[in-house]
């Protein structure tokens, strides 16, 4: 891992320039095709990021899927899924809430053993309420056209070891207040979800790769009350507002536990803000493709520390929607962490620094990756999102 030298207090900061998205361009989201051509494209002859070339170069992936879990890098990398359970297969696109039929993807979800979820076909799932994930999951889409559309989506409530693969998420509405069961011992009363693709509380040792996100009532991932050590990679997000939230609140101090690795990631086209938006903690943003951003691309609002390297901004022709940054505050932000190292800035693009010292992640040897240059993250990030994974 590449690491900063000692640095000195910036005394020069450049002006803040953040404009209001076109209206039009937002409301635009809801009459594009709900999966992108991008999904028909070879995935083949393309250069791979370290993530990818850990299992896709092995062509006998698919008869040894839970290799998967010993890919992640970054804070996330620890996340081992279902590596250790049995495989369970999706074969009902169907949803019941409170008692799910065996072959649904909720039945397999709520199970209390690790599990590696597979699907024995393509389907599009529209939940009635919110999914629930259990501890020690892999939500694995590989091999099949898997989209979660048009309803609740996914919620990881106070767990842990859970991995997101190669699905779609998209078109989220808010979940009603109702019973939803958590467990196979437990329905409880849940006050209604807010419409996030994935809503992440109080858990940690998470990796969510290779996902299509797009058009949600609220987040495409919200990440809060203390949840940590997370990998957000691969992921082609697109047609949305608000993207990614790092932080409940300014106020929730509990958040400063907050490791969050973001890398390799597409935000496409038609997107505004948040890319994250970071309240406390530490975020690596790193490798990920930007394109033209409708506000801004990074943002924070509570003394986060990010360390956006080896990253490739590609701004609009909007000259009010150049910088990549936003301090969501009235206080002096001066001394906020915030680095750009290797970025490569096109067609205007500014990254406004702060802050003094090192802020490289700590992490272990295992965690550690080295950051690719800005100028192959096209490459690297080609095949984001889902991808047509052939099972032989």
């Amino acid at each position: 891992m590449a690491t900063l030298s000692s640095l000195l207090v910036l005394s020069f900061f450049l002006p803040t320039i953040v404009s209001t998205p076109n209206r039009d361009s937002i409301d635009e989201f809801n009459t594009l095709s709900p999966i992108p051509s991008y999904l028909a494209k070879s995935p083949k002859n393309v250069d791979m990021n370290t993530i990818d070339s850990c299992w896709r170069a092995q062509t006998n992936w698919a008869s040894n899927r839970q290799s998967l879990a010993d890919c992640a890098v970054g804070f996330g990398k620890d996340a081992i899924g279902g590596k250790y359970g049995d495989i369970y297969e999706v074969t009902d696109p169907s949803d019941d809430p409170i008692n799910p039929k065996p072959g649904t993807l909720r039945y397999g979800a709520i199970q209390t053993q690790p599990l590696w979820i597979t699907f024995a076909n393509d389907m599009v799932i529209t939940l009635k309420n919110e999914l629930m994930v259990n501890s020690y999951k892999t939500i694995d889409g590989r091999g099949a056209n898997v989209e979660i559309a048009n309803g609740p989506c996914i919620t990881i409530q106070g767990v842990s070891h859970v991995i997101l693969h190669g699905i779609s998420i998209h078109d989220c509405k808010p979940g009603k207040a109702g019973m939803v069961r958590s467990t196979t011992e437990h329905v409880g009363y849940r006050e209604g979800s807010d419409g996030d693709a994935i809503s992440i509380f109080a858990s940690s040792n998470l990796w969510i790769d290779h996902c299509f996100l797009a058009r949600c009532t609220d987040g495409l991932i919200d990440v809060i009350h203390a949840s940590t050590a997370i990998t957000i990679s691969n992921n082609y997000f697109t047609q949305h507002d608000k993207v990614m939230l790092l932080g409940h609140s300014d106020e929730y101090r509990a958040d400063r536990i907050m490791k969050v690795t973001v890398a390799f990631n597409r935000f496409a086209s038609g997107l505004v803000e948040r890319m994250p938006r970071v309240r406390f903690g530490y975020a690596h943003v790193v490798n990920n493709w930007y394109d033209e951003w409708l506000m801004y691309a990074i943002g924070g609002s509570a003394d986060p520390t990010i360390f956006s390297e080896g990253n490739y901004f590609m701004a609009s022709n909007d000259p009010a929607a150049k910088q990549v940054t936003k301090r969501e505050t009235s206080e002096n932000w001066n001394s906020w962490k915030w680095r750009t190292l290797g970025d490569e800035f096109l067609n205007g693009a500014y990254f406004v620094p702060s802050g003094y010292g090192s802020c490289t992640p700590l992490y272990s040897s295992a965690q550690s990756f080295i950051a690719a240059e800005a100028s192959t993250v096209p490459l690297l990030t080609f095949n984001a999102g889902p991808l047509n994974c052939v099972v032989n």
